[in-house]
Protein backbone atom coordinates (compact mmCIF):
# COMPACT_ATOMS: atom_id res chain seq x y z
CA UNK A 1 0.00 0.00 0.00
CA UNK A 2 1.68 3.27 -1.56
CA UNK A 3 1.03 6.51 -0.04
CA UNK A 4 -0.01 9.05 -2.81
CA UNK A 5 -0.73 12.07 -0.11
CA UNK A 6 -4.72 12.30 -2.04
CA UNK A 7 -5.57 13.99 1.97
CA UNK A 8 -2.50 16.30 1.86
CA UNK A 9 -4.34 19.65 3.65
CA UNK A 10 -7.08 18.27 4.48
CA UNK A 11 -8.58 17.60 8.32
CA UNK A 12 -10.35 14.45 9.00
CA UNK A 13 -12.06 13.73 12.01
CA UNK A 14 -12.57 9.82 12.82
CA UNK A 15 -14.76 8.00 15.30
CA UNK A 16 -13.89 4.94 16.80
CA UNK A 17 -9.98 5.47 16.13
CA UNK A 18 -8.65 3.19 19.26
CA UNK A 19 -8.97 0.19 17.18
CA UNK A 20 -9.60 -1.89 14.67
CA UNK A 21 -11.29 -0.15 11.15
CA UNK A 22 -11.52 3.29 12.56
CA UNK A 23 -7.55 3.03 13.46
CA UNK A 24 -6.62 1.60 10.33
CA UNK A 25 -8.81 4.38 8.77
CA UNK A 26 -6.84 7.14 10.82
CA UNK A 27 -3.76 6.12 10.25
CA UNK A 28 -3.79 5.39 6.59
CA UNK A 29 -5.42 9.32 6.30
CA UNK A 30 -2.89 10.68 8.39
CA UNK A 31 -0.69 9.04 5.88
CA UNK A 32 -2.32 10.27 3.06
CA UNK A 33 -1.08 13.90 4.28
CA UNK A 34 -4.56 14.32 6.15
CA UNK A 35 -4.83 16.48 10.11
CA UNK A 36 -6.68 13.71 11.83
CA UNK A 37 -8.76 14.18 14.53
CA UNK A 38 -8.64 10.63 16.61
CA UNK A 39 -11.36 10.22 18.48
CA UNK A 40 -11.80 7.05 21.26
CA UNK A 41 -12.72 5.92 24.63
CA UNK A 42 -9.11 4.11 25.15
CA UNK A 43 -6.56 6.92 25.64
CA UNK A 44 -3.71 3.97 25.74
CA UNK A 45 -4.38 2.99 22.84
CA UNK A 46 -4.83 6.62 21.05
CA UNK A 47 -1.55 7.27 22.39
CA UNK A 48 0.28 4.46 20.74
CA UNK A 49 -1.63 5.17 17.34
CA UNK A 50 -0.11 9.03 17.92
CA UNK A 51 3.44 7.39 18.36
CA UNK A 52 3.14 5.20 15.35
CA UNK A 53 1.47 7.81 13.11
CA UNK A 54 4.15 10.90 14.56
CA UNK A 55 6.98 8.12 13.83
CA UNK A 56 5.55 8.16 10.39
CA UNK A 57 5.56 12.01 9.85
CA UNK A 58 1.31 12.25 10.24
CA UNK A 59 -0.38 14.33 11.83
CA UNK A 60 -2.65 13.42 14.58
CA UNK A 61 -5.10 15.13 17.80
CA UNK A 62 -6.30 12.84 20.36
CA UNK A 63 -9.84 13.32 21.53
CA UNK A 64 -10.45 10.94 24.01
CA UNK A 65 -13.93 10.95 24.19
CA UNK A 66 -17.13 8.60 25.06
CA UNK A 67 -19.27 9.41 22.38
CA UNK A 68 -22.62 8.53 24.40
CA UNK A 69 -21.85 12.13 26.30
CA UNK A 70 -23.88 13.86 23.66
CA UNK A 71 -23.38 17.57 25.13
CA UNK A 72 -19.46 16.98 24.31
CA UNK A 73 -20.22 16.05 20.57
CA UNK A 74 -22.63 19.00 21.05
CA UNK A 75 -19.37 21.53 21.46
CA UNK A 76 -16.99 19.97 18.93
CA UNK A 77 -17.95 21.15 16.20
CA UNK A 78 -17.21 24.66 18.00
CA UNK A 79 -13.95 23.69 19.13
CA UNK A 80 -12.90 22.59 15.33
CA UNK A 81 -14.23 25.47 13.67
CA UNK A 82 -12.21 27.59 16.25
CA UNK A 83 -8.54 25.59 15.33
CA UNK A 84 -9.53 24.71 11.40
CA UNK A 85 -12.17 27.32 10.26
CA UNK A 86 -13.73 24.08 8.67
CA UNK A 87 -14.12 19.81 8.50
CA UNK A 88 -12.84 18.44 5.17
CA UNK A 89 -13.67 14.69 6.23
CA UNK A 90 -15.98 13.13 8.71
CA UNK A 91 -15.83 9.11 9.18
CA UNK A 92 -18.54 7.88 11.60
CA UNK A 93 -17.16 4.19 12.50
CA UNK A 94 -17.43 3.60 16.49
CA UNK A 95 -20.38 1.44 17.04
CA UNK A 96 -21.04 -1.27 19.89
CA UNK A 97 -22.31 -5.00 18.55
CA UNK A 98 -24.75 -5.16 21.60
CA UNK A 99 -25.81 -8.36 22.32
CA UNK A 100 -26.72 -11.35 20.35
CA UNK A 101 -30.18 -12.53 21.65
CA UNK A 102 -34.12 -13.24 20.61
CA UNK A 103 -35.38 -9.81 20.31
CA UNK A 104 -38.03 -10.58 23.51
CA UNK A 105 -34.95 -11.29 25.45
CA UNK A 106 -32.24 -8.68 24.53
CA UNK A 107 -31.72 -6.61 27.89
CA UNK A 108 -33.22 -3.25 27.78
CA UNK A 109 -30.34 -1.41 29.12
CA UNK A 110 -27.64 -3.27 26.23
CA UNK A 111 -30.75 -2.05 23.85
CA UNK A 112 -30.50 1.67 24.90
CA UNK A 113 -26.56 1.79 25.50
CA UNK A 114 -26.00 0.01 21.81
CA UNK A 115 -28.61 2.43 20.25
CA UNK A 116 -27.04 5.18 21.85
CA UNK A 117 -23.87 5.07 20.36
CA UNK A 118 -24.84 3.44 16.92
CA UNK A 119 -27.25 5.26 15.88
CA UNK A 120 -28.05 8.77 18.16
CA UNK A 121 -24.30 9.73 18.43
CA UNK A 122 -23.94 9.65 14.81
CA UNK A 123 -27.13 11.79 14.55
CA UNK A 124 -25.65 13.84 17.42
CA UNK A 125 -22.63 14.24 15.25
CA UNK A 126 -23.80 15.17 11.99
CA UNK A 127 -25.66 17.77 13.55
CA UNK A 128 -22.84 19.13 15.21
CA UNK A 129 -20.18 18.91 11.98
CA UNK A 130 -22.62 19.74 9.16
CA UNK A 131 -21.98 23.15 8.88
CA UNK A 132 -18.06 22.60 9.19
CA UNK A 133 -18.50 20.15 6.20
CA UNK A 134 -20.49 22.85 4.08
CA UNK A 135 -17.27 25.13 4.91
CA UNK A 136 -14.99 22.63 3.13
CA UNK A 137 -14.68 23.27 -0.42
CA UNK A 138 -14.99 19.18 -0.55
CA UNK A 139 -16.80 18.19 2.22
CA UNK A 140 -17.18 14.25 2.86
CA UNK A 141 -19.11 12.28 5.65
CA UNK A 142 -18.07 8.25 5.11
CA UNK A 143 -20.08 5.93 7.80
CA UNK A 144 -20.15 2.33 8.37
CA UNK A 145 -22.88 -0.15 7.97
CA UNK A 146 -23.06 -4.11 8.01
CA UNK A 147 -24.72 -6.91 5.96
CA UNK A 148 -26.99 -7.04 8.98
CA UNK A 149 -29.05 -4.10 7.95
CA UNK A 150 -29.97 -5.34 4.87
CA UNK A 151 -32.68 -8.65 5.72
CA UNK A 152 -33.91 -9.83 9.36
CA UNK A 153 -31.32 -12.53 10.95
CA UNK A 154 -32.42 -14.16 14.16
CA UNK A 155 -30.59 -12.87 16.85
CA UNK A 156 -29.12 -9.89 15.71
CA UNK A 157 -32.19 -8.01 15.96
CA UNK A 158 -30.39 -5.34 17.91
CA UNK A 159 -27.25 -4.58 15.86
CA UNK A 160 -29.53 -4.93 12.52
CA UNK A 161 -32.09 -2.59 13.87
CA UNK A 162 -28.96 -0.03 14.62
CA UNK A 163 -27.51 -0.20 11.47
CA UNK A 164 -30.84 -0.07 9.49
CA UNK A 165 -31.55 3.11 11.39
CA UNK A 166 -28.18 4.81 10.80
CA UNK A 167 -28.41 3.62 6.99
CA UNK A 168 -31.67 5.43 6.59
CA UNK A 169 -30.56 8.81 8.70
CA UNK A 170 -27.28 8.93 6.37
CA UNK A 171 -28.77 8.19 3.29
CA UNK A 172 -31.70 11.32 4.31
CA UNK A 173 -28.93 13.37 5.44
CA UNK A 174 -27.19 12.84 1.32
CA UNK A 175 -30.39 14.02 -0.58
CA UNK A 176 -30.54 16.62 2.15
CA UNK A 177 -27.04 18.45 0.98
CA UNK A 178 -27.40 16.54 -2.98
CA UNK A 179 -26.89 20.38 -4.05
CA UNK A 180 -23.76 21.21 -2.26
CA UNK A 181 -19.97 20.22 -2.32
CA UNK A 182 -20.29 17.90 0.48
CA UNK A 183 -20.43 13.99 -0.46
CA UNK A 184 -22.18 11.30 1.54
CA UNK A 185 -21.68 7.55 1.65
CA UNK A 186 -22.19 4.73 3.71
CA UNK A 187 -19.46 1.54 3.71
CA UNK A 188 -19.94 -1.85 4.31
CA UNK A 189 -16.76 -3.31 5.38
CA UNK A 190 -18.11 -6.70 5.56
CA UNK A 191 -15.65 -9.32 7.56
CA UNK A 192 -13.06 -7.91 8.52
CA UNK A 193 -10.45 -9.30 11.69
CA UNK A 194 -11.39 -6.99 14.49
CA UNK A 195 -12.94 -7.60 17.84
CA UNK A 196 -16.59 -6.76 17.21
CA UNK A 197 -16.16 -9.69 14.42
CA UNK A 198 -14.46 -12.04 17.21
CA UNK A 199 -16.94 -11.26 19.58
CA UNK A 200 -19.86 -12.41 17.07
CA UNK A 201 -18.24 -15.01 15.25
CA UNK A 202 -15.69 -16.57 18.58
CA UNK A 203 -14.87 -19.64 16.68
CA UNK A 204 -13.60 -18.23 13.74
CA UNK A 205 -9.86 -18.08 12.62
CA UNK A 206 -9.17 -14.25 12.74
CA UNK A 207 -6.19 -15.25 9.95
CA UNK A 208 -9.25 -16.40 7.53
CA UNK A 209 -10.26 -12.40 7.42
CA UNK A 210 -8.53 -9.18 5.63
CA UNK A 211 -7.02 -6.84 8.38
CA UNK A 212 -8.39 -3.51 9.36
CA UNK A 213 -5.26 -1.97 6.88
CA UNK A 214 -6.50 -3.78 3.68
CA UNK A 215 -9.51 -2.13 3.04
CA UNK A 216 -8.96 1.70 3.59
CA UNK A 217 -8.49 2.43 0.29
CA UNK A 218 -12.09 2.93 -0.26
CA UNK A 219 -12.23 5.20 2.79
CA UNK A 220 -8.97 7.62 0.96
CA UNK A 221 -11.49 7.15 -2.54
CA UNK A 222 -14.60 8.73 -0.59
CA UNK A 223 -12.38 11.32 1.30
CA UNK A 224 -10.63 12.44 -1.44
CA UNK A 225 -11.25 15.90 -2.90
CA UNK A 226 -12.53 14.46 -6.30
CA UNK A 227 -14.95 11.59 -5.52
CA UNK A 228 -18.48 11.88 -7.18
CA UNK A 229 -19.98 9.17 -5.29
CA UNK A 230 -22.97 10.50 -3.14
CA UNK A 231 -25.63 8.36 -1.37
CA UNK A 232 -24.51 5.37 -1.85
CA UNK A 233 -23.57 2.07 0.06
CA UNK A 234 -20.49 0.83 -1.10
CA UNK A 235 -18.88 -2.53 0.04
CA UNK A 236 -15.31 -2.93 0.76
CA UNK A 237 -14.62 -6.23 -0.23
Amino acid sequence: MTSSRRLEGRVALVTGASHGIGRAIAKRFAAEGAEVIALGRNVGALEELDDEVRAAGGKLVLLPLDLTMYEKIDAMGASIYERYGKLDIVVGNAALLGELAPVGHIDTQMFENTLAVNVTANFRLIRSVDKLLHLSDAGRAIFLTSNAAAKGRAFWGLYAATKAALESLVLSYAQEVENSAVRVNLVNPGRVRTKMRAEAYPGEDPKSLPTPDSITDVFVDLAAGDCTKHGEIIAAY
